[in-house]
């Protein structure tokens, strides 16, 4: 049994809990164990029938996509005749033979290869590190990659960049070769051990009196880490627009009671919101991008995340994929059906990946407007602020006159690299320009 794909851009999972011990039956399809990846927490169910022989991976471990994580006798001879000296030894090939062929990296300090991988595949939040850092790609192409196939992760170019801090020239990593001059060998095994990495002093304590230290779960500091990633990736600016939207909200109480009889789903206003930033988007295709290196990725599907807070307090960000091809309705189904699964935890790996955009509703915490930060690798996002009854002027062909109407503020945080303010700023007002348009007559 191998650790399975869990979603298009998932290469690795962490177990937390195997549901069946060593020896216990098993039926096909049925769960066996619990992985956590980066999108969603869900149960691995078993490929075949059998009996559970041997766990090769515990708890806690991250194991990449296609590693054999258990062993499974599918044949009752096989179980009833095998010692445990045979099951032993068993394992131990089968486990050996999964094994990839990685290079051997000191504790210490990051590896260096003798021989550049000049078709390596490098994600776009590896390459930014690496621009940041002023390493090039021939230099990149000689860092030893932890990742499948030895694709280069984050924390293994961090490593290489801390390690390059704390050593003079390059002699903080060992160079991994086939087989090198026993002299060179020696020398370089001696520089490894005489120099220490510089240990980082811990800052203060930051509280006083009584507190409660709790420490952080999987999920916040997951998120801790990305927002971390995203500050140091792309230049923020926000730019904010404040929106009438009266005719949205008469609309949505003149229909929301028929729409919950008729279809048993809640109106919300995220959905028409989603629809006017699936139009802006159309509108500026270069809002609906992500850079790799120097190049600009434009998107051509329209896949709208929204972030969705889960009663544990953290968030998550379900995609509605081609939601410009989605009508009113439809986005209302969506949104109710990837909002409610989100809090129950049943989402799928599939349905955390792949957006090009994300839409939070910062509204529903009573938040008037914010300074969103963008979800990695994409390069804008935007919040939408509380609706509120305010006096504001308007144009009749009478003269202006002041009247109650319904204003909400939208705030669109964009990466600079890509998104400059006139794109930027544009493109929120289009948005406000759509919501303001808003079709009245319109049935749902």
């Amino acid at each position: 049994m191998v650790m399975p794909k869990m979603g298009e851009s998932v290469m690795e999972g962490t177990i937390l809990n195997w549901l069946k011990k060593v020896g216990d039956k098993i039926e096909q399809d049925e769960p066996v164990l619990e992985v956590a990846t980066d999108k969603v927490d869900t149960e691995i169910p078993s490929t075949h029938a059998g009996v559970l022989m041997e766990i090769l991976v515990q708890v806690g471990e991250v194991v990449p996509i296609g590693k054999t994580v258990a062993l499974i006798s599918t044949s009752s001879s096989d179980q009833a005749h095998s010692t445990p000296a045979a099951k032993a030894h068993t394992t131990k090939i089968l486990a050996e033979s999964m094994l990839p062929d990685e290079p051997m990296v000191s504790e210490s300090f990051a590896a260096l290869l003798t021989e550049p991988m000049e078709s390596r595949f490098y994600s776009p939040l590896v390459m930014n590190i690496a621009k940041e850092e002023n390493i090039g790609m021939d230099e990149l192409s000689r860092i030893a990659g932890s990742g499948k196939d030895g694709r280069l992760t984050k924390n293994d170019i961090l490593k290489y960049v801390q390690d390059k801090k704390n050593a003079p020239l390059q002699t903080f990593a060992k160079p991994i070769a086939p087989s090198v001059e026993k002299q060179e060998t020696t020398i370089q095994k001696v520089v490894v051990n005489e120099i220490k990495p510089i240990e980082q002093s811990k800052p203060a304590a930051s509280y006083t009196g009584n507190a409660d230290i709790i420490e952080m779960d999987r999920m916040r500091k997951m998120i801790a880490q990305r927002m971390v990633d995203s500050k140091r990736i792309s230049p923020h600016v926000t730019s904010f627009v404040e929106a009438d939207v009266t005719n949205i909200v008469n609309w949505k109480n003149a229909n929301g009671k028929m729409v919950k009889e008729r279809d048993g789903i809640s109106l919300t206003y995220t959905p028409i919101f989603i629809m006017a930033v699936a139009k802006a988007l159309k509108d500026f295709p270069f809002v609906n991008a992500s850079i790799e290196g120097d190049n600009m990725i434009i998107k051509k599907d329209i896949n709208v995340g929204m972030a969705v807070a889960l009663p544990s307090g953290n968030l998550i960000v379900p995609v509605i994929r081609n939601a410009d091809q989605l009508n009113l309705l439809g986005l209302a189904h969506k949104v109710n059906d990837l909002a409610k699964r989100a809090r129950e935890n049943k989402l799928t790996p599939d349905e955390l990946s792949g957006g090009t955009y994300t839409l939070s509703n910062i509204g529903s915490f009573g938040n008037v407007m914010g300074t969103p930060i963008i979800l990695q690798p994409q390069v804008a996002i935007l919040s939408v602020g509380a609706i509120q009854k305010k006096p504001a002027v308007l144009e009749t062909e009478y003269g202006d006159v002041i009247a109650i109407r319904q204003m909400m503020f939208l705030s669109h945080s964009y990466d600079h690299r890509i998104v400059d303010g006139a794109l930027g700023g544009s493109f929120v007002r289009r948005v406000a320009d759509y919501l303001e348009k808003f079709d009245v007559k319109q049935g749902i």
